[in-house]
């Protein structure tokens, strides 16, 4: 169900956290806690040791960061209007937090939010900084810049059909490097290598979550690579992104940097991928279905890299 003032109104405690929670889309946490665990795994593999503290602020810094820009890209895309025209919208996967739209808070409100938590994950990654030095402001500058000029204008990375490329960078390379460089103090290949496969499952997760929204997205001018491709075009990119993603891992098994088991997930992963490119074209139910096992690959693949990391 969508969100209600009905559900998430009022003014007691209770009420205001759970209302500024679920406006920040927690279900989509996995993607920026995923690649911290991964990264941190690998650097600490190299280290030989975990230090808790850089891993928990980072792991702070990158939630609140994320939180923040799920936050305002409901507040442009209510701005542009692409929300307020999704009639095809698959809630909760697409279409934004309808928080705005439903009356729940005002896109001031939104945006106030959306600033707390910025200044918030900066706040942790000030404290990062002061413990492991510059190389913290060069991976929170970039990732900040990533994530808000995703959706802010006039830059809105999303409607110039590279906004999947930034979302794979954020969610892949960026925090996984970063995640490792916090505990091992250099830059990995084999984080680098993790990071492939993971930018690619987000990046399909964007994908597929961008086909219902394609027509409001259009309509407001944002030409993501789905309305600049079409939905068959779509399908296709699709399917080529997630066989990248299982080539990432392949060459690392070819390359002795992986052990010939860590392919023991991600093939049945990619089957799974494949049946949701067939779906993608097989109208609302298909697309439900689809969006699900996109979600499920990217979530099951990045706890299997983790594992991998650490066992490897």
């Amino acid at each position: 169900m969508e969100p209600s003032v009905a559900a998430l109104g009022g003014t007691s405690p209770g009420r205001i956290a759970k209302r500024l929670f679920l406006a920040t889309r927690p279900m989509f946490f996995t993607a920026s806690i995923l690649p911290v665990v991964v990264g941190t795994a690998v650097g600490a593999k190299i280290a030989g040791a975990v230090d808790w503290a850089a891993f928990g602020l980072a792991l702070a810094s990158v939630v609140c960061v994320h939180a923040a820009v799920n936050v305002f890209n409901d507040v442009f895309d209510f701005k542009n209007g692409a929300d307020a025209a999704n009639a095809q919208r698959i809630h909760p996967f697409t279409g934004g937090s309808r928080f705005i739209q439903n009356g729940v808070m005002n896109a001031g409100e939104m945006a106030v939010l959306a600033f707390a938590l910025l200044v918030a994950g900066a706040a942790f990654g000030t404290v990062l900084f002061a413990q492991k030095g510059a190389g913290v402001l060069l991976f929170g500058i970039v990732g900040v810049a990533l994530g808000i000029l995703y959706s802010m204008p006039p830059v809105a990375l999303s409607g110039r059909g590279v906004g999947e490329i930034a979302v794979g960078l954020g969610f892949g390379a960026l925090p996984v490097m970063g995640g490792a460089w916090l505990q091992c103090g250099m830059l990995s290949d084999q984080a680098l290598l993790f990071s492939l496969p993971l930018g690619c499952w987000i990046a399909a997760v964007l994908i597929a979550n961008e086909i219902p929204d394609a027509a409001a997205d259009a309509a407001a001018g944002k030409r993501t690579l789905v309305v600049r491709l079409g939905p068959r075009g779509a399908q296709i990119l699709y399917g080529a992104i997630q066989a990248a993603a299982l080539l990432a891992l392949v060459g690392g098994v070819l390359l002795g940097r992986l052990p010939a088991w860590g392919l023991a997930l991600p093939v049945p992963l990619f089957a799974l991928a494949g049946w949701a490119a067939w779906d993608l074209g097989r109208g609302r139910e298909g697309l439900i279905r689809a969006i699900k096992r996109t979600l499920t690959v990217h979530a099951a693949g990045g706890a299997w890299l983790g594992v991998l990391a650490v066992a490897a």
